[in-house]
């Protein structure tokens, strides 16, 4: 049972925030609108939003650098401007150009945060627990004001969560087997989808100002489900033959990039038909792809992997109109003037005809690494799990290794300004 609580305010400090002062001007436009306090029933039982008792406040923060902290969780903001780290203390809200620390807050009892998802750049996040001593209880969605400086919500249920995805409009919440989504007003539940086992909380949600586009994984291995909520319409894809292991949507949710356990292919599919588009080769032996992430014009997509090498492959897709490219078969190479051998297609294996990357990055083998494009051009953000932060310069003409511009550490004290 899904359970939504409203917590009283006891705390007058309206001011703390992690918006820095040049991001104030942002917050009315990226603010949502204040949920409402009246209870909504739904038919499953599994996710039924009813007010009960209000609870406690959450404990009250500590002074940072009490302890070491190690990281639970990392994932970027939706414009990819800002990241946020859970930690076993707390969690910390980052800028990503220029690198800064934007706000931290550690926890003196338990304090571990498993999920942290940001909305934009506003004063509202979600919070999941985690680790070994948690701050709130792993099957609840916690949604954080910091304006206000506590949890203004929540949402409980039977099974933990594994991952949280948000819209102006929306929150998705993801379980083992299955998704909610709900209106953020009111977290009313508007639909709930059956997955395959998803223990990783693989989803992605179109952040465009149109309508909502979701992808999770469908009911067969190797096969997605694409909703689109405007036109009230379900494609099933068929990505690949072995399970998903990564996925992502473009901005306004046209394009979806999609690999599997084996880690060799991505593929590019037209979410509207789910007609392959375009397909590259990350490398030849097997490998656990981490992140994927289109840029902001669709041009480039960027993929790491537990390689240690992060790949950036130039996509030959119109960007707002993936129809107007011709689809190919998943059994058609791609053939790219990127590869030496593209000559022999159709007479060697497809593996000399692929497609390959045109830029890369050298990280350490065997670390997890999450990637996003900056808002500088042609400009890679990638954050690593033992707090890592590079920004990297790719030639678009040229390719070829990558130009390292920025590294910090920011799990380090001395990172944080």
């Amino acid at each position: 049972m899904a359970t939504l609580s409203a917590y009283p305010n006891t705390n007058t400090n309206t001011n703390t925030n992690f918006l820095s002062p040049t991001d104030q001007s942002n917050l009315d436009r990226e603010s949502i609108p204040p949920m409402q306090n009246h209870p909504s029933a739904e038919p499953d039982s599994d996710a039924n939003p009813n007010f009960h008792s209000p609870l406690l406040d959450p404990p009250d923060s500590v002074p940072p650098a009490v302890a070491p902290s190690s990281l639970l969780h990392l994932s970027f903001n939706q414009d990819h401007g800002c990241f946020a780290a859970g930690t076993d203390h707390g969690f910390r809200i980052y800028n990503c150009d220029p690198f800064r620390e934007i706000f931290r807050r550690d926890f003196d009892r338990g304090g571990g945060i498993g999920v942290v998802e940001m909305l934009f750049r506003c004063n509202i996040l979600a919070l999941v627990g985690g680790g070994p001593d948690p701050q709130y209880p792993p099957n609840k969605v916690m949604i954080w004001d910091d304006h206000q400086s506590r949890c203004i919500s929540e949402l409980s249920f039977r099974s933990e969560v594994r991952s949280v995805r948000l819209r102006r409009d929306r929150i998705i919440v993801v379980l083992e087997q299955k998704i909610f989504v709900y209106n953020f007003v009111d977290l009313k539940l508007l639909h709930q989808i059956e997955t395959i086992a998803n223990p990783k909380g693989l989803c992605a949600v179109s952040q465009g100002a149109g309508s909502l586009v979701l992808v999770c994984p469908g009911l067969q291995k190797g096969q997605v489900r694409v909703e689109h909520y405007a036109s009230k319409r379900t494609k099933f894809i068929m990505a690949h033959d072995s399970r998903i292991a990564c996925f992502a949507l473009s901005q306004d949710g046209q394009l979806l990039a999609t690999a599997s356990t084996k880690g060799t292919l991505v593929r590019i599919y037209n979410t509207i038909d789910g007609s392959l588009l375009q397909e590259v080769r990350r490398g030849a032996d097997r490998a656990e792809i981490y992140s994927l992430a289109f840029s902001s014009n669709a041009q480039w997509l960027a993929v790491s992997s537990d390689k240690g090498t992060v790949h950036v492959f130039s996509l030959k897709i119109s960007a707002g109109s993936p129809g107007t490219t011709q689809s190919r078969s998943t059994s058609e190479p791609v053939v790219s003037s990127h590869s030496s051998l593209s000559f022999i297609k159709g007479v060697l294996p497809k593996y000399f005809s692929s497609e390959w990357s045109v830029a890369q990055f050298r990280l350490v083998e065997g670390s997890q690494y999450l990637v996003a494009f900056g808002h500088q051009k042609n400009t890679v953000v990638i954050l690593g799990i033992d707090g890592s932060f590079y920004r990297c310069q790719f030639d678009p003409v040229n390719g070829g290794e990558m130009t390292q511009l920025e590294y910090h550490n920011f799990l380090k004290p001395e990172a944080a300004f």
